[in-house]
């Protein structure tokens, strides 16, 4: 009998204790420390339990605004954040007509994860939710510590953010435009975006920033914003995600991959692009990294899975076009040599097994400002099943993506991150430090296309060349 009291008093305990650490972060308004909305990091006793009990009982499914206005009135966060990401989860699912792979976090274990990447990458990073709403902007900052960050930008309304950010996507793409044409607008996102938390960023370190954004943001060039006196690509490490819960987050060095670098320069219902097969060498016979390159009639899916059969790939370059569509994912599609790969045919490609670490569409085309367009750019790495993925926002000349492509593989070599080598080729472009006349692809045996002769020493520095290239998913 006293055994049997024993038992019962000491499992009692062990539930009290369970409860008391576990329920309150997960309970409505838990974890808010102060009318900031400043989240502590809780302790957690069995992580591994409790994120499984939560992706049990939370599913999927679309933003309700009362509610998540309600949420936002009791500044619960944790709340927020939940019903966001979920949203989000859900927008996608739809438009990939199919369920991605998660994992659900709350919000302290969002924080305990990205600790453990600072750890492991010797890195700040920062996650930035930016929620657009009818009346307001939304802005959600999470760190691995410090206060969780929340602020509402009023002025960026239904009505403002969208002529914003059209007036910018506008003034980008076309590179004849001047500064006096693409700053203002940019300056006016960055005032919105960034601004808001910049002071935060600035006192925790922040030096990689994961937007999570909401509809009708995730097709801009965040890499050109600016704060009047630098680009945002000079501030910061960048990426897109869809959702925290969406992302692969491991960290893995790139050394001792090979490169998978397959392609095509002339098709038929689409424009060539001549440059490809030197932007292949390059990529291949530089030193820069081992590889295969597979080109015109040998860029087919039969060879593209036989050789990742034969060898597993870690990075896998496809200079060939992608475009993605407005209407849905069955008009989006990458071009192979012998078909088009719908969008929601490239998880077929299984480029989680084995594991690609960047799969990079070097000419990407996304209908800009389209908000299937969008969920179909930010969606690419969860649904690629690569870690991350460089594509572009709209499609560069031959000779810009030339440039680029050559040197981001250099700067790939030694960064620390992804996202650095990108940044690094960025900032050298706007600067005017790199041409084609001083890159590497001068030594490249052979001269470029007859049809590029004449634009050898074009200007680079202007956004429309670097601005459109992001990285998607995991940074590191």
């Amino acid at each position: 009998m006293q055994l049997k009291i024993f038992v019962w008093r000491s499992l009692s305990i062990a539930c009290l204790w369970i409860v008391l650490n576990i329920t309150p972060s997960i309970l409505p308004g838990s974890g808010v420390a102060n009318g900031y909305g400043s989240v502590a990091t809780a302790t957690l006793p069995d992580v591994a339990t409790r994120v499984v009990n939560l992706n049990a009982r939370l599913k999927p499914q679309p933003v309700n605004g009362q509610k998540l206005q309600r949420s936002l009135d009791r500044n619960n966060l944790v709340d927020v954040i939940r019903q966001v990401e979920l949203g989000w989860q859900y927008q996608y699912e739809t438009y990939y007509e199919g369920k991605l792979k998660s994992q659900y976090f709350e919000l302290p274990e969002i924080q305990q994860q990205l600790a453990k990447i600072d750890r492991s990458t010797k890195t700040k990073s920062a996650l930035l939710y930016a929620v657009p709403r009818p009346d307001d902007l939304q802005l959600i900052l999470v760190s691995a510590q410090g206060a969780t960050v929340h602020k509402t930008v009023k002025e960026a309304n239904a009505k403002t953010l969208p002529e914003v950010a059209k007036t910018l996507r506008l003034n980008i793409v076309n590179p004849q435009t001047t500064s006096a044409e693409y700053l203002p607008p940019a300056q006016q996102l960055d005032q919105w975006l960034i601004q808001p938390v910049a002071a935060d960023l600035k006192a925790q370190k922040i030096d990689t920033i994961l937007f999570c954004l909401g509809t009708g943001l995730r097709g801009l060039p965040l890499a050109a914003l600016h704060d009047g006196r630098q680009f945002l690509v000079e501030r910061y490490n960048l990426a897109i995600i869809p959702a925290f819960n969406l992302l692969d987050r491991q960290s893995t060095t790139l050394k001792g991959l090979q490169v998978l670098a397959m392609g095509a320069d002339k098709f038929t219902d689409n424009a060539n692009l001549p440059a490809v097969p030197l932007e292949l060498a390059t990529i291949t016979q530089q030193g820069f990294w081992q590889g295969q390159v597979l080109l015109n009639e040998a860029f087919t899916l039969q060879k593209f899975q036989q050789a990742r059969s034969q060898t597993p790939y870690g990075i896998v370059h496809l200079a060939t076009h992608a475009d993605i569509s407005a209407k849905s994912v069955k008009n989006s599609y990458i071009q192979f040599w012998d078909r088009r790969l719908q969008l929601n045919e490239v998880r077929d490609l299984r480029l989680d097994k084995p594991a690609v670490q960047l799969l990079v569409l070097s000419a990407c085309r996304t209908a800009l400002g389209t908000p299937n367009a969008e969920l179909g750019f930010a969606g690419l790495a969860v649904q690629s099943g690569a870690k991350a993925v460089l594509a572009s926002l709209w499609s560069v000349d031959d000779v810009g993506t030339l440039v680029l492509m050559s040197d981001f593989y250099q700067q790939l070599k030694t960064a620390n991150l992804k996202s650095t080598a990108l940044r690094n080729t960025q900032i050298a472009m706007l600067k005017g430090d790199l041409t084609l006349g001083n890159s590497s692809i001068r030594r490249v045996r052979g001269s470029l296309p007859s049809e590029l002769q004449s634009l050898q020493e074009r200007d680079l520095s202007h956004p429309y060349y670097w601005a459109a290239f992001t990285t998607i998913g995991n940074p590191w």
